[in-house]
């Protein structure tokens, strides 16, 4: 049986691709913009969006697999193959291309750890190449428990069992070290236990999808999106659940369930249309090369030529923008192609 395609979700998985690009530029960019609450506040929490693609890296993947794990109708050879087929081949060209331009004895052993996918199992690992592809690192392991993922979801009696011991396992990871050489816990999103959460959630929101949908669809679509707006509001008017890390964590996780359950429900043109739809399917591959193409931006020194820093800002997001999805694009082509070779 067909799986069922949530067209809402291509809007979520393309404006928070975006929304890093540019939250990344104003991170690393030569002159900062003017300082004001969209530049010092807003913009820089879209570092947070990564905890949104977990939680829909968990739902999608269990729209895919998840019935056929519990059927059997999948095999682990299968779901492996399927899952470096997706991520290998585009993260292994950031990763050879990086290792180009600083051939050292540390890239090597980067490189190779981020070949295996599985570096995010290197106890205390700190990998520069491809800064941001911690997050693949973090959704591999993911991948590497989903059949115990499974057998934690295999109906909802059991999912909302697991999903309490999750949270103190979370919790527990913030507030004590369980290393005595390390007095101060240093757990954080690129630690699986820290960010297990998010995928529990996305968990539960499929194993409930169709009683959301019907439920949020019988709403009328105007009064759902003022309800989310109204939700994010109020989240950004307690800045106090943005300290602390697992404060962070389970704020959080709330405020993107109620995003990916409205997306569940829409099929308005705000999330679903041509263009969220052809980002969305390239939305991995702008997460993790708009960092390297930013640093090609960056030797053009564009402040040289403008001289408004604010306008530098966004002509440089721009230029990011559309050399990052101009590259995953052409990889996209390049990739359809060699397979018809192959």
């Amino acid at each position: 049986m067909a799986q069922q395609r949530y067209n809402g979700i291509d809007g979520l998985r393309a404006y928070a691709a975006i929304a890093i690009v540019i939250m990344h530029v104003i991170t690393n960019i030569a002159i900062y913009p003017t300082q004001n609450y969209l530049t010092k506040e807003l913009i820089p929490w879209c570092t947070n969006l990564t905890f949104l693609f977990m939680l829909v890296s968990a739902f999608s993947v269990c729209c895919g697999y998840y019935d056929r794990f519990k059927s059997g109708q999948i095999t682990p050879n299968k779901f492996y193959s399927r899952r470096y087929q997706r991520i290998l081949p585009f993260f292994a060209l950031l990763c050879i291309i990086d290792f180009a331009l600083t051939p050292t004895k540390e890239q090597l052993y980067q490189l190779f750890a981020n070949i295996t996918l599985c570096f995010n199992l290197i106890p205390g690992q700190h990998i520069t190449m491809i800064g941001v592809g911690w997050f693949i690192g973090i959704v591999f392991v993911f991948y590497l428990l989903f059949p115990f993922f499974v057998f934690m979801m295999d109906n909802r009696r059991r999912a909302w069992f697991s999903t309490p011991i999750v949270v103190a396992m979370a919790w527990a990871v913030t507030d004590y070290s369980f290393n005595d050489t390390i007095p101060t816990p240093i757990a954080g999103k690129t630690h699986i236990v820290y960010s297990m959460p998010l995928f529990m959630a996305g968990g539960i929101i499929f194993l409930y999808r169709d009683v959301i949908a019907r439920f949020l669809t019988s709403i009328n679509n105007y009064v759902r999106l003022l309800f989310v707006i109204g939700i994010t509001i109020l989240y950004f008017c307690f800045p106090q659940l943005q300290k602390g890390s697992f404060c962070v964590l389970i704020s959080e996780t709330i405020l993107f369930s109620v995003f990916l359950c409205y997306a569940i429900s829409s099929n308005g043109t705000i999330l679903s249309n041509r263009i969220t739809k052809f980002l969305s399917n390239i939305s991995l591959e702008i997460y993790l090369c708009h960092m390297l193409v930013f640093r090609v931006v960056e030797k053009l020194h564009l402040e040289r030529y403008i001289a408004n820093a604010d306008w530098c800002y966004i002509i440089t997001c721009m230029v990011v923008i559309a050399g990052a999805v101009a590259f995953a694009h052409c990889y996209k082509i390049a990739e359809k192609r060699i397979l018809k070779l192959i």
